[in-house]
C-alpha cells in the first residue's frame, strides 16, 4: 500500500528542505508526533537514526527511523520497522518559480499472516494521522516567507 501527497510552498527550496528534514520540527509538522531524538552523532545523513514517539489513540508508540536517502535540497527518505510493519516515507523537493513543490509518498508493508489481516486498519490509521502533514508544513513556512518578503 502506498499513498501520495503534494503541495506547493511559497518559500525557497533550501529553506523548505532544511525545515522539513530537521527532526526537531517533526512535532510541529506531524500532529501525533510528541517527541523526537537523534540517536546517532553528526549531521543528518543517510544512516542517521532518529527515535520518534507518537501518541496514537491515547497510547505512546516508539519507532526508530533510519534515514535511507538524503540528497540536500532534493530527496529525503526514512524507514522504520516495528512489530512486522515497515513504513517508508519518501519526500522530493523541486524548485519552482515562486517557491518549492514537495512530493510525498508513504509506503506500508507487512510480514506475517496476522499483520496482513490487520494491515488495512493500520493503513487507515496512518493515512488519517499523516494526511495533512504537508499542509501543516506549508502553513508553518509560508507566513515566514511573507514576513521575509516585507523586510
Amino acid at each position: 500500500m502506498s499513498f501520495t501527497l503534494e503541495t506547493f510552498i511559497q518559500a525557497p527550496l533550501e529553506k523548505v528542505f532544511e525545515f522539513a528534514t530537521d527532526y526537531h520540527n517533526a512535532t510541529s509538522i506531524m500532529d501525533n508526533v510528541v517527541e523526537t531524538e537523534k540517536l546517532t552523532d553528526g549531521p543528518v545523513e543517510q544512516g542517521t537514526k532518529i527515535k520518534e514517539v507518537r501518541e496514537i489513540r491515547g497510547k505512546k508508540a516508539v519507532a526508530i527511523q533510519i534515514v535511507t536517502e538524503y540528497l540536500p535540497n532534493q530527496k529525503y527518505s526514512v524507514k522504520s520497522e516495528q512489530n512486522g510493519y515497515t513504513i517508508e516515507y519518501h519526500y522530493s523537493f523541486t524548485a519552482k518559480e515562486d517557491g518549492t513543490a514537495v512530493h510525498f509518498k508513504g509506503e506500508i508493508s507487512t510480514r506475517g499472516i496476522k499483520n496482513m489481516l490487520f494491515k488495512p486498519m493500520f493503513e487507515r490509521i496512518i493515512k488519517v494521522e499523516d494526511s495533512d502533514h504537508l499542509d501543516r508544513l506549508k502553513k508553518l513556512l509560508e507566513p515566514q516567507a511573507e514576513v521575509e518578503a516585507e523586510i
